[in-house]
């Protein structure tokens, strides 16, 4: 099975995509040949992201965009066109903190960021997809789908939701050639963990060393996550060669998720 040249012809679409997953996610996928339309806030790292990409390919573009805000959604998701066959949903999670002291605002934010954009992007993509019988949406959520985290209260509320939806999508769009699957990463190297870690910090007084030795305690691999590791298992989902892989959770974390 080559990977390379696998999604020529393809257009994807990666939201979240100007640091950490999201941004291996855009590159891998560059490499296997599809051309690459990227999504975030922030649009100078969006542009670095579009100059990596331009290494693998033409055609690349950024689109500047705060899922959590509905009306720029729907406005930003007009220009990029209905001709997306890959879409990678990602975005980063919401504070940390435990959800007994989470205020409805908070919650309502993350809701609109992640389940509600998901929604929409998914309704706006599949009726190319259907078209073209084939089609690929990818859910970059977590492992706390499985096993709810410690002190990511709202993060596991948000990320259950959008697993939740992703099987029911998976169901309603399988017979028309779209897949749709998650893939939950464990720790990884991006500004995610920096919060988690920061976080432990804040709440046992404990120093750096000692929060990362406790982290990887659990992580049969005994190290953290390269973003690219999560890049690679979402490349494999948005070829062919998964066409028959559908509804799925698939964990990238090292063995750390204590359950099947």
């Amino acid at each position: 099975m080559l990977i390379n040249d696998a999604l020529a012809g393809k257009h994807a679409l990666v939201c979240g995509a100007s640091q950490g997953i999201g941004q291996a996610c855009a590159i891998e996928l560059a490499k296997a040949g599809a051309r690459v339309t990227v999504l975030a806030r922030n649009r100078e790292t969006l542009n670095d992201t579009v100059q990596a990409l331009s290494a693998f390919g033409s055609g690349h573009r950024s689109v500047v965009c705060d899922l959590a805000d509905t009306r720029q959604l729907s406005e930003t998701m007009a220009t990029i066109g209905p001709d997306v066959d890959i879409l990678v949903c990602n975005s980063g999670g919401p504070a940390p903190g435990p959800l007994t002291e989470a205020g409805a605002a908070a919650l309502e934010t993350a809701f609109q960021q992640h389940v509600v954009s998901n929604l929409l992007l998914v309704q706006a993509f599949t009726p190319h997809m259907k078209k073209q019988k084939y089609g690929r949406v990818i859910n970059i959520i977590s492992t706390s789908v499985k096993v709810p985290l410690p002190n990511l209260g709202v993060s596991n509320v948000v990320r259950g939701a959008t697993a939740s939806a992703a099987k029911t999508f998976a169901n309603e769009l399988g017979p028309f050639g779209i897949t749709v699957n998650n893939i939950l990463p464990g720790f990884t190297k991006t500004q995610r963990l920096e919060q988690i870690i920061g976080g432990r910090q804040n709440k046992t007084g404990a120093d750096r060393a000692d929060v990362e030795k406790s982290l990887l305690s659990d992580v049969p691999a005994g190290r953290f996550a390269e973003a690219q590791e999560t890049a690679y298992a979402c490349v494999f989902l948005a070829s062919p060669f998964a066409a028959y892989i559908n509804g799925i959770n698939l964990p990238v974390d090292g063995g750390r998720t204590g359950c099947l």
